[in-house]
């Protein structure tokens, strides 16, 4: 697996969902496997069977934290040369569409919250480009223009 790039923003995220995961979910889950367990019969018990399986997603995705917590790199904040770089806010005209993006990693990538991961088409496209710059981005359903606006 690839080193993943977050934004410092994004890797404080994970380590509070990491220690929520810890610290509250780990136990509340243990003590849901410990009452069923008092119930009886495990084969045909489904709270039993329920709370095994969320056990196994919360250690799988403590598992995954940790290990994305360990090998991701921050990326380094940047000087405002007009470039357009990860953490930066950009603002661009798609075919007279004003749309915003905050470029991100790709652990962090939210489309509906307006974060888009350098590496999709958006984000590959716009990365080390400037304000004016004119943009084809090769998408799925074929390849569209779109002019930077503005890079915060």
């Amino acid at each position: 697996m690839d080193n993943k790039v977050l934004t410092e923003e994004g890797l404080n995220k994970l380590k509070k969902e990491l220690e929520y995961l810890k610290t509250e979910k780990r136990p509340e889950v243990s003590e849901r496997i410990k009452s069923a367990k008092e119930l009886g019969d495990l084969s045909e018990n489904a709270e039993y069977q329920e709370a095994k399986e969320s056990q196994s997603f919360v250690e799988g995705r403590v598992l995954e934290l940790e290990h994305l917590i360990k090998t991701s790199a921050v990326a380094e904040k940047t000087k405002n040369d007009g470039k357009v770089y990860i953490g930066c806010k950009v603002q661009i005209d798609k075919e007279g569409k004003i749309l915003d993006f905050i470029i991100v990693g790709s652990t962090e990538a939210d489309p509906a919250q307006g974060k888009i991961s350098l590496e999709s088409p958006f984000g590959e496209a716009l990365m080390g480009k400037t304000v004016g710059d004119e943009v084809d981005v090769d998408l799925p359903s074929g390849t569209t223009k779109c002019k930077i606006l503005k890079i915060e």
